[in-house]
């Protein structure tokens, strides 16, 4: 029997995701995981006046060291003499330098020296320059003067006759002004151009504008060159049904094809399976971005955003792009969950230094330092809470969060640090945790009524630290039996107990007797309690 090609496709597409799930862990190019980002402009920063952006940052150094950011996301900086408008929508732009036309860095931000004295000013405060870099295409509509690309076959992707055989990578929009970067003569350039970044300008890292029309295999390449243990990360803005149905992507997840691309490119990538929980989700849902993934692995490839220059507003003329922007009550909560969990956090220029978010940004910032949180720090979720509440271990001590939630009562030992925006927003301190052991409890001689059910609860908060509002559901089994496995801290003797609950009213409790069951989960796998 004849099979179609879709049906070699998905078969295709079934193994790829499959590999994935059991992929090693990647070596990522994540500057060690400590990092705390700020994006240095917002989309009208190329506007800014009377001061020029660069005068601005030459300014605000010493106050961004101060504030704990251990690296600046700079505009792309080179020359850009682009203008656009669109009455219908409201909005304009040219000259931010994603439409650039020579690598001259003599641009709307300011000239090459004003540059250069705000990166000696920014290094001096102890904050590395990461430089948006944009090389999948250019304005060819403006002679260039020191890049020198003229068109040619396999030189731009738009006069090629057969795009395919002199591109690489998704296709970069329509085609317009998309440069080959496979081309001999412009990768070398790019690669040269980095460089110079790095000797000249005082590059750290790199971030790498909307990676179509150049492969992430193009990126570890030119990595290599610019150096091999920098900070890198991708702009993978892209839905998984945007991608053709014979691509392996188009069924998978937000974060499929995020680990697929930071797999191949050994850089860090911005997370928008988290940001597409966070515009689309409720709060519980955001435990389900790349800086949750249960694999540490992946996690520590994440850079965590709640907006940026395209996706937020910016101050300044018609509000800026605002593609994708989060509603202004939920931004409080999502910093407090992007620089308390893990991944590489990045905050937005206006949230910090115009909105007024500041202080609250560097309370978080403190909290995340003292508590040793770094990308690859384990998160454990307790999803029978209303809202988020997660416990993130750092290397000194452990975080516990409750965003949006019904969380009433917290384990001993635990001190409460933050209340914010009404109480949507708490947080305490505890000593570190020891890592989770899986156990599973057994409630005995259970004989529950109509509409009634099992749970376990006791003193840990994954058992809902003795509040029989969020016990832990068990299941059924034989003989009277009802089951559940729950992950518990090792090397210390937990407390426990069974109990009947009505399914309508959570109140409506029956208690397994006196005395307590106790377990040291790891020492032992089970432990079980009768009525």
């Amino acid at each position: 029997m004849k099979r179609s090609l879709l049906y070699y496709a998905a078969a295709a597409a079934a193994c790829l995701l499959a590999s994935l799930a059991n992929a090693a862990a990647p070596t990522v190019r994540n500057g060690g995981g400590e990092d705390i980002i700020l994006q240095g402009f917002h989309w009208n920063s190329s506007r800014n006046s009377p001061q020029k952006w660069y005068e601005v940052l030459t300014r605000m150094a010493p106050a961004i060291g101060q504030d704990g950011f251990s690296k600046i996301w700079l505009p792309p900086p080179w020359t850009d003499q682009s203008s656009w408008s669109d009455p219908a929508k409201g909005t304009s732009g040219g000259g931010e330098g994603y439409f650039w036309h020579d690598f001259d860095k003599n641009s709307q931000y300011g000239t090459d020296a004003q540059l250069k004295q705000a990166v000696a000013a920014l290094t001096s405060a102890g904050v590395q320059a990461v430089y948006d870099v944009v090389p999948n295409h250019k304005n060819d509509k403006l002679p260039a003067t020191l890049v020198r690309w003229p068109r040619g076959y396999k030189l731009w992707r738009d006069d090629c006759t057969a795009p395919a055989q002199c591109d690489e990578g998704d296709p970069f929009m329509n085609g317009l002004a998309d440069l080959n970067t496979a081309s001999p003569e412009v990768s070398p350039r790019f690669m040269q151009e980095f460089r110079n970044l790095r000797d000249n300008y005082a590059a750290k890292g790199l971030r790498f504008d909307f990676v179509r029309g150049y492969t992430p295999e193009r990126v570890d390449l030119w990595m290599k060159d610019f150096n091999d243990q920098a900070f890198c990360v991708g702009e993978l803005w892209k839905s998984p049904g945007e991608y053709p149905a014979t691509d392996w992507r188009n069924q998978a997840s937000w974060q499929d094809a995020l680990k697929d691309w930071a797999d191949r490119s050994h850089c860090a990538v911005f997370d928008f399976a988290l940001k597409e929980r966070l515009q689309n989700g409720g709060v519980a849902d955001w435990r389900h971005g790349l800086n949750g993934n249960p694999e540490a692995a992946w996690r520590q490839t994440a850079v965590t955003f709640v907006d940026n220059h395209d996706t937020g507003y910016s101050p300044g003329q018609y509000g800026g792009q605002h593609h994708w922007a989060l509603p202004d009550p939920l931004r409080n909560l999502a910093y407090t969950y992007i620089l308390l969990s893990p991944g590489t956090p990045t905050v937005y220029w206006p949230d910090m230094y115009d909105w007024g978010r500041g202080d609250l940004i560097r309370k978080l910032i403190k909290l995340r330092k003292d508590a040793g949180i770094k990308a690859d720090s384990p998160i454990r979720f307790q999803a029978q809470y209303s809202g988020l509440v997660a416990a993130t271990e750092g290397s000194r001590q452990q975080v516990l969060l409750a965003l949006d939630s019904d969380l009433s009562k917290v384990p001993e030992g635990f001190t409460p640090v933050l209340d914010a925006d009404g109480q949507r927003i708490r947080v305490w301190l505890a000593a570190p945790a020891t890592p989770g052991a899986a156990t599973t409890l057994h409630c005995d001689n259970v004989r529950p009524g109509p509409g009634q059910a099992v749970f376990a609860v006791g003193a840990p908060l994954a058992l809902g630290a003795w509040d029989p509002a969020h016990a832990i559901a068990l299941q059924p089994g034989t003989q009277n039996r009802w089951s559940g496995t729950v992950s518990l801290a090792t090397q210390q003797s937990i407390e426990w107990k069974c109990l009947i609950r009505s399914l309508s009213n959570v109140n409506e409790v029956y208690w397994q007797g006196d005395p307590n069951n106790r377990v040291v989960p790891g020492a032992t796998a089970e432990s079980v309690g009768s009525f």
